[in-house]
């Protein structure tokens, strides 16, 4: 596990600079895609693995002033990037791992993660543990800017079946973590899945 994040902090540690000079444009996808969560004024929601903060204006708007507003993140560089470009007013910025986060269970309405699957470990169990400080009902977007395909050109790769974010992986791993799918969207220019914690 050690290692995992090692890797993870040190990817993200040396791109947090000019992170968002690399993807100006995204800002607009962002919001659509909070927009689809259904945010209510007042509601208390998470961006897990928040990075440079691009997702905490658009949810400030969404829970209004008397909402709640935190975006964890591993990587100390992302969240200095975050503070630097203003986002820290949005909400409030936490070094901490999603796979063992500092909240207690059944606190928030909904999780934003915007590319973080990836980036998980041990998939399930964190998928689980987002399901842990979520009340039932509550809310989960797994979030990226471009699609599958349109990331694996970016990457120099092929698009694989046995990728986590395939609908057929992802639908069956989210409801091994207490999470049902709700809606499954892979476009050139965005992907994003919804679901709802289990009862």
């Amino acid at each position: 596990m050690a290692d995992d994040h090692t890797h993870v902090q040190e990817f993200f540690a040396a791109r947090a600079a000019d992170w968002d000079t690399r993807f100006p444009d995204d800002g607009p996808a962002y919001a659509a895609a909070v927009a689809e969560l259904g945010l209510r004024p007042g509601d208390a929601v998470l961006d897990a693995g928040c990075g440079t903060g691009r997702a905490l204006p658009p949810l400030r708007s969404a829970v209004g002033p008397g909402g709640t507003v935190l975006g964890a993140d591993l990587t100390p560089a992302m969240l200095d990037a975050a503070r630097r470009a203003g986002r820290g007013e949005h909400g409030v910025l936490l070094l901490a791992d999603v796979a063992r986060l500092p909240l207690r269970a059944e606190t928030l309405d909904a999780v934003f993660a915007a590319g973080l699957i990836a980036h998980l470990p041990q998939p399930g169990a964190n998928l689980r543990e987002l399901a842990r400080v979520v009340r039932p009902g509550g809310r989960l977007a797994l979030f990226h800017p471009i699609g599958r395909a349109a990331l694996a050109a970016r990457q120099g790769r092929q698009i694989t079946d046995d990728d986590l974010r395939a609908e057929p992986s992802l639908g069956p791993l989210l409801a091994g973590s207490g999470w049902r799918m709700t809606s499954y969207v892979d476009e050139d220019d965005r992907f994003l899945a919804l679901a709802v914690r289990q009862d």
